[in-house]
């Protein structure tokens, strides 16, 4: 039997991201999951109008309490704080780690101070089996590491791998000029692998949430990490492919 995914990362009112987001992945991977909550906010699907980061020792009580069950997977979202990247550095178990290195919100809002960002290159990444950011935190992380400002997406997702991170599954919705969505899976010693599929002309919430969950799911379920990629992006097709129908149901 698979064991369930842990899902670690902030609560989003709307629904529309974060765990909530997360707990629908798992469910539709077919597994359970665990839930340890970093931060409560107030937001709807254009703004947020609150955030309130739980304290470090609840944190820890959340984490410890899923690890009593055992735990397949860890999939990590928003940490707010540099506390609680410590927090969960210190509790994580060996298992797969999908670290979502979520910086901001869709709108903007920040969630995760620099100090925090330092903290999880130095004591997360390491731990991480794969990082899945996005082109717009792939430019923090490249700043928070120093590199100059013309190094190539290639060269940081290399810079990640050589400060310990095993894979890194660069998401490609960002890139906006394109009629095809590419994500690039790195991994040290191997060439990069490409995943592609139509762009629609539409966006979603909670996309890198649900595909950083889906991905955890699969690798929790035991598949190898190109087949657990594959899987979390047919998650997410389905969600646009229905999304794509029911907005032609709406306007007809």
């Amino acid at each position: 039997m698979t064991r369930p995914v842990l899902l670690i990362g902030g609560m989003d009112s709307s629904g529309g991201a974060g765990i909530a987001r997360d707990l629908l992945a798992v469910h539709d991977a077919g597994l359970t999951a665990r839930i340890a909550v970093t931060a409560v906010t107030a937001q709807t699907d254009r703004t947020v109008l609150a955030v309130n980061p739980v304290s470090p020792a609840l944190l820890a009580a959340q984490i410890e309490a899923a690890l009593e069950d055992g735990i397949g997977a860890i999939k990590i979202g928003a940490l707010c704080n540099a506390g609680l990247v410590r927090t969960v550095a210190a509790c994580l178990p060996n298992v797969p780690v999908v670290l979502d290195p979520v910086f901001c919100s869709s709108s903007g809002r920040a969630l995760l101070e620099p100090e925090g960002i330092q903290a999880l290159l130095n004591l997360l990444l390491p731990r991480t089996t794969v990082l899945t950011p996005n082109l717009p935190e792939l430019a923090a992380l490249k700043s928070a590491l120093g590199l100059h400002q013309a190094t190539k997406p290639d060269d940081v997702a290399g810079a990640l791998l050589d400060r310990g991170c095993q894979s890194v599954l660069l998401k490609g919705g960002h890139n906006g000029h394109s009629t095809y969505s590419t994500d690039i899976l790195y991994q040290a010693n191997c060439s990069p692998l490409s995943f592609r599929s139509i762009r629609y002309p539409f966006d979603l919430r909670g996309t890198g949430c649900q595909l950083a969950s889906g991905l955890a799911a699969a690798l929790a379920d035991g598949q190898p990490l190109p087949d657990a990629v594959k899987a979390a992006r047919r998650g997410l097709e389905e969600r646009f492919r229905k999304a794509g129908g029911d907005r032609a149901t709406a306007s007809a």
